[in-house]
């Protein structure tokens, strides 16, 4: 079986409105304007790419880890307005076992509520099935992250539970992380084609 880095790095996923490319070095530039002008963007992330430093260690912690085969990041371009958006990825990556996660996604504040999520998760999850076929797909946000919450639940995802004091915070105190899935025979049975008709 292929490994990570010898599947994700020619990989694009687009549709008429969206278009997910391998995120690289030269993506600070695009991501700059956010980092700058969108505190706050970040508050229950746990690497925040807030200002210039903290963009720089979020694309490198990416890089990094996409090169070790543990996740691959994309960089999202909204075709409707032809600007970048903001960015999501795979991560913990485990072929032989056939799941991922999917997460680490941000959009800028133009483009909430706009269904861009939609395509990208309908385009993520796609790929995750259908050409990596993939048993499971698995979400995780901070157990107060309401937005992300009703976001995983508005694509068909199920609630699986809550990890209690899972994870470390930028503040301190440690999160409560829920835990929320898909998996494939959901997806080909009624997510697909539901999530599809919401596009």
């Amino acid at each position: 079986m292929q490994s990570p880095p010898e599947i994700f790095p020619n990989v694009t996923l687009e549709d008429d409105r969206v278009l997910l490319r391998p995120l690289n070095e030269n993506d600070y530039a695009n991501l700059l304007p956010f980092a700058l002008n969108e505190k706050g963007l970040w508050l229950y992330s746990l690497v925040r790419p807030e200002g210039a430093a903290g963009l720089k260690n979020f694309l490198q912690i990416a890089l990094d880890q996409c090169e070790a085969g543990k996740e691959f990041p994309f960089i999202v371009f909204d075709k409707k307005s032809n600007e970048y958006a903001g960015s999501t990825r795979f991560y913990d990556i485990n072929l032989p076992f056939k799941t991922t996660q999917l997460g680490y996604t941000w959009y800028g504040k133009k483009f909430h509520g706009t269904g861009l999520n939609k395509h990208c998760k309908f385009l993520m999850l796609q790929f995750a099935f259908e050409d990596l076929e993939l048993e499971r797909v698995e979400f995780r946000a901070d157990a107060d992250n309401a937005r992300s919450i009703a976001a995983m639940k508005s694509i068909g995802c199920t609630v699986e539970g809550i990890l209690r004091s899972h994870l470390p915070t930028v503040e301190g105190p440690r999160r409560n992380s829920i835990v929320l899935s898909i998996l494939k025979d959901e997806w080909f049975e009624s997510i697909k084609e539901k999530l599809q008709k919401k596009l």
